[in-house]
């Protein structure tokens, strides 16, 4: 089974004379997002491929042709976000160094972590001995935080998530890491563990 794959999106992309921007804006995601498809650092959600489909001016059998796109992000510490994910059932990677993942046929790029922004905003509490993890990001069906996830250099916790419930996750506490909660239209957002309760806002 074949998948998009950046150069097909980007192929499609330019041909129909869209920006990035207006590629994201027509299908509801930011530029960015569109970049690290066409780039190889992500893929489109399972729920996006038909608008994708549509405002590319392609069919779904004609996106989905094509190579398969190549993990070439090496990776050798728990704290670089080593996560992979299948757009088409959700599977959760975690992997400590470099390495190749398939599912459902299609080879999965490690994904990119970026800083949390307006929409995917993060509220950490410490608790008991436990950071008490809150996205503040709509649960709804096709569009939700699929999971969040807290790693330090020798542990990895992961909280499944889905559609209508909250996006909030209970972690104990192991030591100086990172917190990481994956959209699945806009991809992997992380945050450093704080000493203290903290919100962490856009650009911090």
């Amino acid at each position: 089974m074949g998948y998009v794959t950046g150069p097909a999106i980007r192929r499609l992309r330019e041909r129909r004379g869209l920006t990035q921007k207006e590629l994201g804006n027509r299908i509801g995601v930011c530029d960015k997002t569109i970049s690290k498809w066409e780039t190889g650092r992500g893929l489109p959600d399972v729920s996006l491929i038909e608008s994708l489909a549509a405002n590319l001016g392609a069919s779904v059998a004609e996106l989905l042709a094509g190579q398969t796109t190549e993990n070439a992000n090496p990776a050798g510490n728990l704290l670089r976000a080593g996560f992979n994910v299948c757009p088409i059932c959700g599977n959760i990677i975690f992997s400590t160094g470099e390495a190749s993942f398939s599912c459902h046929g299609i080879q999965l790029p490690r994904l990119e972590a970026e800083p949390p922004d307006a929409e995917h905003a993060i509220d950490i509490h410490i608790v008991d001995g436990e950071y008490h993890v809150v996205v503040g990001h709509p649960m709804e069906k096709g569009h939700f935080i699929s999971f969040i996830a807290y790693a330090t250099p020798g542990t990895v916790q992961i909280e499944k998530l889905y559609p209508e419930q909250e996006a909030v996750a209970r972690f104990r506490i192991g030591g100086a890491g990172r917190l990481y909660a994956y959209c699945n239209h806009h991809g992997l957002f992380t945050v450093a563990t704080p000493k203290r309760t903290i919100r962490v806002r856009p650009g911090l």
